[in-house]
Formats: C-alpha cells, sequence, structure tokens
C-alpha cells in the first residue's frame, strides 16, 4: 500500500478512472493506481477535486491536511464516527479518577521506559568500534551528565509509578523529559544549538527537526483513534482544552522515542541531515525552517520507519510481526478494550 506526501504548492489532486492524478498548472506530475493509495497527507495550497473527494471518501483512503510546515491541521472525514456506545462508555468511564491515572501512568511508563532504551542504544553503539558521521566521531560531550541523565530518567520512572494523582504525574513525566533531552544534548554538535525541548515556536534546527517529526507522528496517531471510533479529543493524561486533541497525545506518548525521536537521531548520525539544511528565517513566529529537500529526506525516512516490521502481542491469535504503523492503531485499539471493560489494563510498547 502507498502513503503519498503532496507538498508541491498549487498542486491539484482529481481522480481519471481507477487512477488518482497529481497534477500542476496543468502538466500531470504523478499518477497513482487507487487500489494501491492508503493514505494521503496534503501540505499547504494542495487542491482537491469533487471527483477526488468523493472518491476518497467512498473507499476510506485516509486524507490529512498539514500546514506547509508540517503542522498536523485535520483530516478528511465522511459522516462522523458510528461507534456511539464506544464514545458513550469513553465518556462515562474516563470521569472515573482511579481508571483515568491508571491510563495515564501506563502511557508516561511506556514513554520514559522507551525514551531510556533511545539513550542506551546510543550508548552501545558508541561503546562499539568507532563510527562516524561525516567523517566526526558522534560521542557524548559530557558523559557523566548522560549518565546522571539515564539515572535521573530511572527515578522519575519509578516515581511516576507512585504517583498519587495526574497533576503530579506531569511533574515527574516533565523532569523524566528534560533529563532525556539533557542528555540527548550531549550526542549533538553545538552547531546544532540545541540546549533543551522548546517548542512555541522551535528555537534552533534540532527542535523544529523535532516538532516536524512529531507532527508527522501525531496525523498517524490521530488517525488510529479515528479509525477505532473514539474521541480524540477525551483522554486521560493530558488536559482537556478546546481543539487540543488530547487522546492522540496520550496514545502517541510511547511512539514519541520509539519513532520520532530515533528517527531524527538516526538522520543526524547519518549525516542525512545537517544545520545547514534549514533556514533562519527572521520572523518570531517560525525563526528557523527545514529547507525543502530537507523535508523530502524527513518523509521519505519517516515512511520507511512506519513500515518497520515489530512484534505486538495484538498482531493475531497469539501475537505476531506486523509494522509499526499497523501496532499504532493495535495500540488504539487495546485503549478501546479497556474502556469497553474488555481488559483491565493498558499496556504499553516497550522497546528492548
Amino acid at each position: 500500500m502507498t502513503t503519498i506526501y503532496v507538498k508541491e504548492q498549487g498542486a491539484k489532486i482529481g481522480r481519471k478512472g481507477e487512477r488518482l492524478v497529481i497534477s500542476k498548472d496543468q502538466e500531470v506530475i504523478k499518477e497513482y493506481p487507487l487500489v494501491n493509495v492508503q493514505q494521503l497527507n496534503l501540505f499547504g495550497n494542495v487542491q482537491l477535486t469533487t471527483q477526488a473527494v468523493a472518491t476518497l471518501l467512498e473507499r476510506e483512503i485516509d486524507v490529512t491536511f498539514l500546514s506547509i510546515h508540517g503542522k498536523f491541521r485535520g483530516r478528511l472525514t465522511g459522516n462522523g464516527s458510528p461507534h456511539v456506545r464506544l464514545r458513550q462508555q469513553q465518556y462515562q468511564r474516563l470521569r472515573d479518577p482511579k481508571l483515568t491515572l491508571a491510563l495515564a501512568k501506563a502511557f508516561v511508563d511506556g514513554k520514559i521506559h522507551n525514551q531510556r532504551v533511545v539513550l542506551q542504544r546510543q550508548t552501545r553503539r558508541l561503546a562499539s568500534p568507532p563510527q562516524a558521521a561525516r567523517g566526526r566521531a558522534v560521542v557524548p560531550a559530557d558523559p557523566a551528565l548522560f549518565k546522571r541523565s539515564l539515572n535521573g530518567m530511572m527515578k522519575m520512572q519509578r516515581a511516576a509509578q507512585k504517583a498519587r494523582d495526574v497533576d503530579a504525574l506531569r511533574g515527574y513525566e516533565g523532569q523524566a523529559a528534560a533529563n532525556y533531552f539533557q542528555a540527548v544534548r550531549t550526542l549533538l554538535e553545538d552547531e546544532w544549538r540545541f540546549q533543551k525541548r522548546d517548542y512555541y515556536p522551535p528555537p534552533d534546527p534540532f527542535n523544529a527537526l523535532l516538532s516536524f517529526a512529531y507532527s508527522l507522528l501525531l496525523k498517524d496517531v490521530n488517525g488510529a483513534v479515528n479509525s477505532v471510533g473514539l474521541d480524540p479529543y477525551l483522554g486521560s493524561f493530558h488536559e482537556v482544552a478546546y481543539g487540543r486533541p488530547s487522546l492522540a497525545l496520550d496514545l502517541m506518548e510511547e511512539w514519541r522515542p520509539y519513532v520520532a525521536d530515533a528517527l531524527v537521531l538516526e538522520l543526524i548520525n547519518r549525516g542525512s541531515l545537517q544545520p545547514q539544511d534549514f533556514h533562519w528565517t527572521g520572523r518570531p513566529k517560525r525563526p528557523v525552517e527545514l529547507g525543502e529537500d530537507g523535508v523530502a529526506v524527513v518523509l521519505n525516512a519517516y515512511g520507511r520507519r512506519l513500515e518497520t516490521l515489530i512484534f505486538h502481542p495484538g498482531a493475531g491469535p497469539a501475537g505476531g510481526q506486523t509494522t509499526l504503523r499497523q501496532a499504532i492503531e493495535l495500540q488504539a485499539r487495546q485503549f478501546a478494550q479497556v474502556i469497553l471493560g474488555r481488559r483491565e489494563s493498558y499496556e504499553p510498547v516497550k522497546a528492548k
């Protein structure tokens, strides 16, 4: 199945027979057999014909809309969710503070665990024969700080499991994240200008790259939540606020390090992206942006990442291999089973 990213500004997408046709200025850029299209992602000023919209809705092909810079805006939906009973249960059961706290703890536990694994994989890689990225050995600038950060994360992970309420849990998660990005900073060259995680707006190339990767991940987690029939705006860890897809953000937590952070570090370690691939805009609301070539690199790598195979206990009667893309949906389905009372607890995917 094919996932399509259209970022050519002014492009138009229409239908011709059994093919999806992308054109600009009346010239065809590319065509795809509809039977192979799984997802269509539109960046910025890209148009859909009414015939294409009707076909995409009829065949239930996922269509997402993002800003030109990759911020998730929304998706094309038909008659809304038919899963009324599931949503009724979601609204009712997430009023139970014990259940919401248990679910929130699971999300945080999975996230911190996977963050630690991402760092430990870096340590194992660095312990092997010297590896270089474009001639530069990638080693922690401060090995002692790197180790202290890992220990601090472990401490926060233990504390999070004993949290008495969601507010306290958020505090432990926030401190674990601070330790995590402190360790990540020791792995980056000074030219990346990274000091801490900051995203309103991203002030440096590394933060901008992370935000882009997280936007791509959010659209897919949000898509899985909608596919299962849950309300993406009512979660248990992220506070409910107008326009905030709290449940999608909750379910995204375990995948941030597993999918997005690992991808970003891999692109940097291999030299696929460098700070020179970004440009400074002089605009306070968006001071740094990834160039068009860099965007293509990230999109291609992200698509490959989602097709990576992992073991998932929900893939088949006794578990089995499935793609990361499918595993994201399986986790959303597991959450729905908890909401319906068919499972006692939610188990995050933990990297090894």
